[in-house]
């Protein structure tokens, strides 16, 4: 089922998340490192998730009886080695050449799932290469049904056996800092813009050897010599991020794999999800890029995992930077935990090295809190949280 565990080794020079973060900014163009690191509107959301995430604690049992943490978690079938994957996020060839195959070949030789984005810039049938068919694939929702089950169908053929579908998009964050950096794919080359990437050589000349990045798995369906300036106009008239029932039964007819619905921030939307027959759902609010007036993901996934997590696999991504903030998150109730930026933030810290140190790093913090609260298992997490 799985390849020999990964040993767990990091580069010491970069202990925590923000240490990589901190090197990210040093090495990527400004308007690159703004998309990834910032949120919409205020950044209220985007800090808060963070801020009320570590409002959890947890209780150690010193004197229990106690033989080793593992860090093994089953989800949909397949036991992983760590219970956190690396969430799907969009541009990422922009932010640092060839990440997507960088960190889907660190999940895969690490034994956590990797879920590449419709608008991520590397395909389907290249990750599902990389991963041997062991990605899950996040779908962007297009407005025509025969485009739908094209991009659906080529999941299936590459053996992804997980199919996300993504429902807090229904319009675009208001994101200040990338509408004033003139953001698109390729960037807009102002005289600002020019000046950050030569101030940035490593990144650039990187840019250079692996070539412009491009949204590669929507290839197929652009039109032809289709100014990628003209992008923008593209996704709004083929993709709807809205979704209902009528949108989402489809898609649970022809995907035969597992069906996770991610977004999801009220029970409202946990009991439509179960009664549609999806097998997971993600708590999420997209990293605070969507909606600043909402609330951070711990306190809906606290009420939610407590009243359906017995009938459904509740998950969570969004504000964790640490291995701590993941156990915190297990200790709520998510079954499993994704990251996104944390990972953005490892490979363009380290280039091809940060996949794996990053993923290293996390393990090793969230094992040093297994062991320090005698917590052997990953599902005795909820067992040590602090009632409040």
């Amino acid at each position: 089922m799985t390849k020999n565990k990964k040993i767990i080794k990091f580069d010491s020079r970069y202990p925590s998340i923000e240490d990589l973060r901190e090197k990210a900014k040093s090495k990527i163009p400004k308007f690159a490192f703004e998309y990834l690191d910032g949120g919409c509107n205020e950044d209220v959301n985007l800090h808060k998730n963070t801020a009320e995430i570590r409002e959890v604690e947890l209780l150690p049992y010193y004197l229990n009886q106690y033989k080793e943490s593992k860090l093994d978690t089953k989800l949909f079938g397949h036991t992983y080695d760590a219970p956190f994957g690396i969430a799907p996020v969009g541009l990422q060839g922009m932010m640092w050449p060839n990440s997507p195959e960088i960190l889907a070949k660190a999940a895969f030789e690490h034994n956590i799932p990797f879920t590449l984005s419709t608008v991520s810039t590397s395909n389907i049938e290249r990750i599902s290469e990389i991963t041997e068919g062991r990605a899950w694939f996040q779908l962007y929702h297009p407005k025509e049904a025969d485009l739908r089950d094209n991009i659906i169908k080529r999941a299936a053929a590459a053996e992804c056996p997980v199919l996300v579908i993504l429902s807090d998009v229904p319009t675009f964050g208001f994101r200040p800092r990338d509408i004033r950096n003139g953001l698109a794919l390729p960037p807009n080359m102002s005289l600002r813009n020019i000046l950050q990437i030569l101030g940035k050589p490593a990144w650039a000349f990187e840019t250079l050897k692996h070539g412009q990045p491009n949204f590669e798995t929507l290839k197929p369906y652009m039109p032809k010599n289709l100014d990628l300036r003209q992008l923008g106009n593209f996704m709004d008239q083929t993709f709807s991020g809205r979704l209902n029932e009528e949108r989402i039964k489809p898609i649970r007819d022809l995907w035969k794999g597992k069906l996770v619905l991610k977004g999801v921030a009220t029970e409202q939307d946990v009991e439509k999800a179960i009664s549609w027959g999806l097998d997971g759902v993600i708590v999420s609010n997209h990293g605070g890029r969507q909606l600043d007036a909402g609330e951070s993901t711990i306190k809906p996934l606290t009420r939610i995992a407590k009243a359906y997590g017995n009938q459904i696999t509740v998950m969570m991504d969004s504000g964790m930077r640490s291995g701590p903030d993941i156990g915190r998150t297990l200790a709520s109730g998510a079954k499993f935990a994704f990251m996104g930026r944390s990972f953005m933030y490892g490979v363009s810290a380290l280039g091809s090295k940060g996949g794996n140190h990053t993923i290293s790093l996390l393990k090793a913090q969230l094992k040093q809190v297994m062991e320090q609260i005698c917590c052997e298992d990953v599902r005795d997490f909820p067992k040590h949280l602090v009632q409040k």
